[in-house]
């Protein structure tokens, strides 16, 4: 069953929610990082999968997937990991529609799209259009 959200219940929880994908856009940031390095790429050439870096790696998808759940248990939708966005469930005008917002932006919702537009489609809202 789907979790809808006020437009109330999203900022109330967006603070958790930032400090959340702070922490798993620094994470994801630090993997890439390891992953382009010339020690990676020599541990890639010679399979060397026990390697400490390739273990730390691994260690790090394991705490990013953690975070993507902890996320999730909130209710609302990991959509990009490059930008940050997430989305929450919302009824604006009796039609179903994502509260969208994106890490580094104001702890405020601010936009909506229609389920099938995407970030693309993302307008201001207006809270008196929300059910």
């Amino acid at each position: 069953m789907s979790h809808y959200f006020t437009i109330a219940q999203a900022n109330a929880i967006l603070p958790e929610i930032n400090v959340l994908m702070g922490d798993l856009l620094e994470r994801r940031a630090k993997v890439v990082r390891q992953a382009e390095s010339p020690e990676m790429q020599q541990v890639l050439s010679q399979n060397d999968v026990g390697n400490a870096t390739a273990s730390e790696i691994a260690l790090e998808f394991v705490e990013i997937e953690r975070l993507i759940e902890e996320l999730q248990a909130y209710g609302c939708s990991v959509k990009d990991l490059n930008g940050g966005l997430v989305d929450f469930l919302a009824r604006r005008n009796g039609r179903d529609v994502y509260l969208c917002w994106r890490y580094g932006e104001a702890v405020e919702i601010k936009y909506y799209h229609e389920l099938h537009t995407g970030f693309n489609g993302r307008q201001l809202l207006n809270p008196a259009d929300f059910d």
